[in-house]
């Protein structure tokens, strides 16, 4: 996203001397963030705290670009996913 890991860490409220060592371990997956950390980075991110635990990156793209549909949109989208979803079965 282009934010060196201290300046997230210190966006997000952690110590000045540790955020960038702490932000490493979460990145790299040697810690796994308590969930109100990654709420908090999702939020410095600006994208879903879903997008941190998605094992598929195409879905985590989606969900980034499901986060900015207003509500209507969202709707649509969901009947699309339905109506595939009902094609792939009956296929």
């Amino acid at each position: 996203m282009g934010i060196p890991q201290d300046k997230l860490g210190v966006l997000i409220g952690m110590d000045e001397g540790s955020s960038s060592a702490r932000i490493s371990r979460y990145e790299t997956g040697v810690h796994e963030p308590p969930f109100v950390t990654a709420a908090n980075l999702a939020a410095a991110l600006h994208v879903p705290a879903a997008y941190f635990y998605c094992d598929d990156d195409r879905l985590a793209d989606l969900l980034v670009l499901c986060a900015v549909l207003d509500d209507s949109q969202k709707d649509q989208l969901l009947a699309l996913a339905t109506e595939l979803r009902a094609s792939s079965v009956s296929a």
